[in-house]
């Protein structure tokens, strides 16, 4: 996974109910895992902008109610700074689901901003976006 070009600060933790913000089926969804996370030993892992998380549907579609996918996160409510030193926030905290391990979207569609980070590391998920920050 390639890096971001942000100091980005861990928003969100495992438990979190985020929306599922493409046109997939899933509407609301607990994040359940992060992979490829680093946490110190006996700590829980927590997920910020960038980060592929597994995720589980809970409300959404009745056929993927409770099934578990791959997910990016693509905005956070935590403020993070950019190395420019500005710093980022939205309103709500984000997500896109995952088809498959390579990291093609399972929607066709992003609904809402996202940030330029994401462009950076998931091309895929930045292609089917409205609008980039």
């Amino acid at each position: 996974m390639k890096a971001i070009s942000a100091r980005a600060t861990a928003g969100l933790n495992i438990g979190s109910l985020v929306l599922a913000s493409d046109n997939s089926g899933a509407r609301i969804v607990k994040i359940t895992g992060v992979k490829k996370g680093k946490s110190k030993k006996g700590r829980q892992q927590s997920a910020k902008i960038g980060d592929w998380v597994k995720v589980s549907v809970r409300v959404g579609d009745p056929e993927m109610k409770g099934k578990v996918f791959d997910a990016v996160v693509i905005r956070q409510k935590k403020p993070y700074r950019r190395l420019t030193g500005e710093r980022i926030a939205f309103t709500d905290n984000a997500v896109v689901l995952f088809k498959d391990e390579k990291g093609n979207p399972k929607g066709t569609q992003v609904k809402g901003p996202v940030p330029r980070e994401i462009q950076e590391r998931w091309k895929e998920v930045a292609k089917i976006a409205q609008s980039v920050v």
